[in-house]
């Protein structure tokens, strides 16, 4: 069976760095950080109060009570960025109505919404307080519940929980269904709630960076003098379809999904190791069916941790090579977006290459023994690139690695 050819036709996001795709087009060319730090997490106790700043939409007015009561901190970031990348692509509600358009969502923790019901029960002793919305609101599902219910999606519905490469191995699957003829059109992305309960566990095991004199210096990925990630969040929608689709609708196609690569490390819970992401990097290329040569930018997981770069970095030696493609880590700008993250940086990318720039991966000042060996730009490079290659690797082992080219 010939496979299809796979493209993206819209895009939309809620990030720390803006929340329409031109402001977070300038703040990824300006270098501009968004991590903030957050007083309440130090009165609660938080040994690192560093956040992503991401505001809280305002949705009263734009969707009915009856909506809005299901849904989650998560749940309502994804809605505004696939509200927003539905209108890019050219996609109305009649559209929808007429065709069967699949959701695949990253998302893996509803923490918030869980705390409050529990809380709510323990307080009250009666589990009818938790009111009628709690369980929709606390289910890991819950983001393509809403979505599926407000834009009356009838295609494939489904969270893809795979920890911080969610986003990303959503993206790869909607593809692989498109590909494969199961799909015309499939509605991707990650979401990550902000909130203090999401991240508690994290703080817990001394996960996050302790730089709080200085929050925008923090998160420094690849540095030789990181101390841990920075926590942020969001969503990010892009709008995935057939190419033949894309050409019928007359749609505007920003870029192509060439190759999904995907392997589970069977190490370690929380630690990565170097075979399994280098795996999931071999696989991609080989399904691109691009050359190194055509790939003019790699998009890095990098978190700002010590082990997670370093065996990274050792990743992109052994299959790129030394200094032969720019790397950076967009959390540099943004911290860890977690299970938002596969797809927010796609949707980086995607600006980068559109507008003829790759930004900087900031506060990288000194190379250690493993990032010596990438070619890491601390400023940003004026330079076209119409290939990039974007990794995603999450707690247990999964890694997802994506291979986009422009349209």
């Amino acid at each position: 069976m010939i496979q299809r050819r796979v493209v993206i036709t819209g895009m939309g996001i809620w990030s720390c760095l803006g929340q329409t795709l031109d402001q977070v087009r300038d703040s990824l060319y300006q270098g501009t950080s968004g991590i903030v730090l957050d007083p309440e997490r130090k009165a609660m106790g938080f040994r690192s109060g560093l956040t992503g700043n991401v505001p809280k939409p305002e949705l009263k007015g734009e969707l009915p009570r009856s909506q809005r009561v299901y849904m989650p901190e998560p749940a309502q970031y994804a809605y505004c960025a696939t509200r927003d990348a539905l209108r890019a692509a050219g996609i109305d509600q009649d559209y929808l109505d007429s065709h069967e358009v699949g959701l695949l969502y990253g998302n893996d923790s509803t923490a918030e919404a869980v705390y409050h019901s529990i809380a709510k029960i323990v307080e009250k002793k009666d589990t009818m307080l938790c009111g009628s919305g709690a369980i929709f609101q606390s289910m890991n599902s819950t983001v393509t519940m809403n979505l599926g219910v407000i834009f009356r999606l009838k295609g494939i519905n489904l969270t893809v929980s795979g920890a911080c490469a969610s986003g990303s191995h959503a993206i790869g699957l909607g593809a692989l269904l498109i590909q494969n003829g199961l799909q015309e059109m499939v509605v991707c992305g990650g979401a990550q709630e902000v909130n203090m309960a999401a991240t508690g566990s994290f703080d817990g095991i001394s996960a996050f960076s302790m730089r709080e004199s200085d929050p925008t210096a923090a998160s420094r990925p690849f540095d030789r003098d990181r101390d841990g990630l920075v926590p942020g969040g969001g969503a990010a929608t892009v709008i995935l379809e057939s190419y033949e689709s894309a050409r019928r609708r007359g749609a505007p196609i920003l870029a192509e999904v060439l190759g999904y690569g995907f392997s589970s490390n069977g190490d370690h819970i929380s630690s990565p190791n170097v075979d399994g992401p280098a795996r999931s990097l071999e696989m991609a290329i080989r399904r691109s069916g691009v050359s190194l040569q055509e790939i003019g930018y790699v998009n890095a997981h990098a978190t700002s941790t010590h082990v997670g770069d370093a065996n990274e970095a050792k990743a992109l030696f052994r299959v790129l090579g030394e200094k032969t493609i720019p790397v950076t880590s967009t959390k540099s700008q943004t911290g860890h977006e977690m299970w938002m993250a596969g797809a927010s940086e796609v949707v980086y990318s995607i600006l980068m290459m559109k507008n003829g720039f790759i930004a900087p991966n900031i506060n990288f000042e000194n190379p250690d023994e493993d990032s010596c060996h990438l070619w890491i730009p601390a400023t940003r490079l004026e330079r076209k690139f119409d290939t990039f290659l974007s990794n995603s690797f999450g707690f247990g082992g999964t890694n997802s690695t994506l291979i986009i080219r422009n349209a």
